[in-house]
């Protein structure tokens, strides 16, 4: 599903990446662990398409992504990938199904498909009763599973979190990795979770270690 070739990143004089290797298979869920400034994050977003990286070829459902236009390369992030932060990212004036339709709607989805979909994840989520409330009406926890219902609303094959449990307690953070399974396990995509959480880490098919810009292991 995911595979990168001899990945290099640098800002300015700081090479963050040094040649970074990695295949992550078809509906893997696998935790990206190191200590910070391993560059576990700028891997991420690169992987994600968030952030050009300086050389290597990405190439997602055997797609090189790394030769896609800007457009081509939006179009095919909207359709293709999933995205939760740490931070939900939430729009404050929206309900919880209207941040959830937003992606749908921006790649120009059928509108009452796309609310019949964002009402059944929101509901596999036990959000059922939150749909019309705003992010300032829910709970921590409550937040980051719209945000993950918004990642899954255009089918994407990969999601990609970067510490989604980081603003969460211990029980809402276990909470959270359920769903993520039960979730796999329904739409069989592939998550990609950068965390901080080992135990949370040691629950994934697979747990990729970076040290200083590479993979250790």
């Amino acid at each position: 599903m995911i595979k990168g070739e001899n990945i290099k990143k640098s800002f300015g004089d700081l090479q963050v990446l040094k040649g970074i290797d990695v295949e992550i298979k078809k509906s893997e869920i696998v935790s990206i662990v190191g200590a910070s400034g391993a560059g576990k994050s700028t891997l991420l977003q690169i992987l994600g398409t968030l952030l050009k990286h300086d050389s290597g070829d990405i190439f997602i459902n055997e797609v090189n992504v790394s030769l896609l236009k800007d457009k081509q390369l939006a179009k095919f992030r909207n359709e293709n990938l999933g995205f939760v932060f740490q931070f939900h990212h939430l729009l404050p004036e929206f309900t919880a199904l209207e941040n959830v339709c937003l992606p749908a709607f921006i790649g120009k989805k059928n509108k009452k498909e796309t609310i019949d979909k964002a009402k059944e994840l929101l509901s596999l989520l036990h959000l059922d009763s939150r749909i019309t409330h705003k992010p300032n009406e829910l709970s921590g926890g409550e937040k980051q599973r719209v945000a993950i219902a918004r990642a899954l609303i255009n089918d994407p094959a990969v999601i990609l979190a970067d510490e989604p449990t980081g603003n969460l307690d211990s029980t809402n953070s276990m909470e959270l990795y359920d769903f993520i399974f039960k979730l796999r396990e329904k739409f069989n995509q592939t998550f990609v979770i950068v965390s901080h959480n080992m135990k949370l880490a040691d629950m994934s098919d697979r747990i990729l270690t970076m040290q200083d810009g590479k993979i250790i292991m």
